[in-house]
């Protein structure tokens, strides 16, 4: 039997919004603090997805220069009307205290894969905002609420027209609903189908209470009525589910009339333990009773494996493991922190065959950091890169880094002593921005190049070296990995943080002196272990 197992989309890939055009089927997804902004998946079969575009590419699409861990680009909304897509996203601004800066915009485009106009500003009255074309051809921007008062924050969902015309929110602010029991309602999606308007709502915190939940009205504005087996999507009662924080989702019709939901899961590596992984991407089935939508299989946990629709295979090519900085452009697989990749820090030109890297600032900067670090995807992977550079004193850094936000990470690297008559090999970690490090671990100074290699393990991560001729020798001791959590990040903190993508690993170079020393990078090579 074909079937479709979740995850579809793996590892960091959160808050998906799926729209279909015709035989083909898009997702778009949260970055937070990662650039460009929005992750968009294609298929045609909902099993095998491709990533296609990061739509916000520029500084005036998107600056996140300064914004916190995990801020920046919350649950962007996708949607088509009449040959032109629209893509709706907050750029969070900051999040400590009662106050927060959520400026919602809206770009659009003809062509999925390629430029988006510049920003029209919607509002900035809450967060995970969406569009909703209505058949009568008015459209309307909906949101969560940002209510300061008495600690409240969540503060229920409104809407707002939209006028293309003048590109702008128009009329009344109509509240819809504070939402369930659940509480701390937020990503909302309209629907009209069956005579009824239906709304979506992530509830219940993104956490292991985490929900999707349903209501209807006959009319647009309300009063919504919810699911009488609310919530439509969630594990919050099943503990030793493989899926959870099931919820955040997302409806889409089939060009043959079935339906399904795509939502967030998280995959942790104990019972309600750590999901090293971030959040990701899951599928399933739905049907209608009474004019309600119900999981195919009943009840609202979704399963791990689900039948594959009666769609047209859609096949393309993996990435190749090893990429080759021998080619003109940037794997799409990479993204930067809060800033375009451009030829002023990252340049394939400056070396044939390299990918030069001109260090900047260090890795706890919210501004200019000199980072290219992708996804992991897979419990087990191994990661290995060459790297060609020279330090001249203690604030030339370069190497393989495994990464979640400023405050924690691991990272291996290359420096020198204060002269620059030494060089070696060295670990920093970072536990709660807590610092410790493994210094001088091996002298290198007679060696221009040389070999990093990471092997993270589900919770453990282990670095290496080669000097050459494919030996690997272990570097340092081993490390905790489950300091590159949500889960982790929130519980280590003596106050709440954000902590909502995932792990990743890169290269970076740090000159912390004068922001132009480089490094050279010959290969990265990322290998799933199963």
């Amino acid at each position: 039997m074909n079937n479709i197992q979740n995850p579809i989309l793996r590892g960091f890939n959160p808050d998906p919004s799926i729209c279909r055009v015709g035989e083909d089927y898009y997702i778009a997804t949260s970055t937070f603090e990662w650039f460009p902004g929005v992750q968009i998946h294609h298929s045609k079969d909902l099993k095998n997805w491709k990533l296609i575009a990061r739509p916000l590419n520029r500084i005036s699409q998107l600056d996140m220069r300064g914004n916190p861990d995990s801020c920046g680009v919350w649950a962007p909304c996708l949607s088509y009307d009449k040959g032109t897509f629209y893509l709706v996203y907050t750029n969070v601004r900051s999040f400590d205290g009662v106050w927060k800066d959520t400026p919602n915009y809206l770009v659009t485009t003809k062509d999925i894969t390629g430029d988006w106009s510049e920003p029209i500003y919607l509002s900035s009255r809450g967060f995970d905002g969406s569009l909703f074309h209505d058949i009568d051809g008015k459209k309307w921007f909906l949101n969560m609420l940002v209510d300061h008062r008495n600690g409240k924050f969540f503060g229920g969902i409104e809407m707002q027209a939209y006028d293309p015309v003048g590109q702008k929110l128009v009329g009344k602010v109509h509240y819809l609903t504070e939402g369930t029991v659940l509480g701390l309602s937020e990503g909302p999606h309209l629907y009209r189908e069956n005579g009824y308007y239906y709304l979506a709502l992530a509830e219940g915190g993104t956490e292991y209470g985490h929900a999707m939940s349903i209501g209807r009205s006959k009319d647009i504005f309300g009063p919504y009525e919810f699911h009488p087996e609310n919530p439509f999507v969630s594990a919050a009662a099943k503990k030793n589910h493989p899926l959870q924080k099931c919820g955040h989702g997302d409806l889409v019709q089939t060009q043959n009339g079935d339906w399904y939901t795509v939502f967030l899961v998280g995959r942790p590596l104990t019972t309600l333990g750590n999901c090293t992984l971030g959040r990701e991407t899951a599928i399933e089935e739905v049907i209608w009773k009474a004019d309600w939508p119900y999981l195919k299989e009943g009840g609202c946990v979704p399963r791990f494996e689900i039948p594959a629709p009666d769609l047209p295979k859609f096949l393309h090519e993996a990435p190749p493991d090893r990429i080759n900085f021998d080619q003109k452009e940037i794997s799409l697989d990479f993204q930067s922190l809060r800033i375009p990749i451009t030829e002023d820090w990252c340049s394939l030109t400056a070396r044939k065959g390299f990918l030069r890297l001109y260090g900047r600032e260090s890795l706890n900067s919210l501004h200019h950091q000199s980072l290219l670090a992708r996804r992991i995807q897979n419990f087990h992977v191994c990661v290995t890169t060459s790297i060609d550079f020279q330090p001249e004193n203690i604030l030339h850094m370069a190497g393989l880094v495994f990464y979640y936000n400023t405050g924690h990470y691991h990272y291996a690297y290359i420096t020198s002593n204060r002269k620059g008559t030494q060089k070696y090999l060295c670990i920093v970690s970072s536990d709660n921005f807590k610092m410790s490090f493994q210094e001088k671990l091996v002298d290198i100074a007679d060696r221009e190049s040389i070999v990093l290699r990471g092997d993270m393990n589900r919770d453990k991560l282990q670095f290496y070296f080669s000097l050459g001729e494919g030996k690997f020798d272990k570097l340092g001791t081993e490390l905790d990995a489950h300091i590159l959590s949500d889960d982790y990040v929130r519980e280590g903190s003596d106050r709440y943080r954000p902590a909502f993508t995932g792990s990743f690993v890169g290269i970076c170079c740090q000159d912390l002196a004068m922001n132009t020393h480089y490094a050279d990078f010959e290969w990265f090579e990322y290998k799933e272990i199963n």
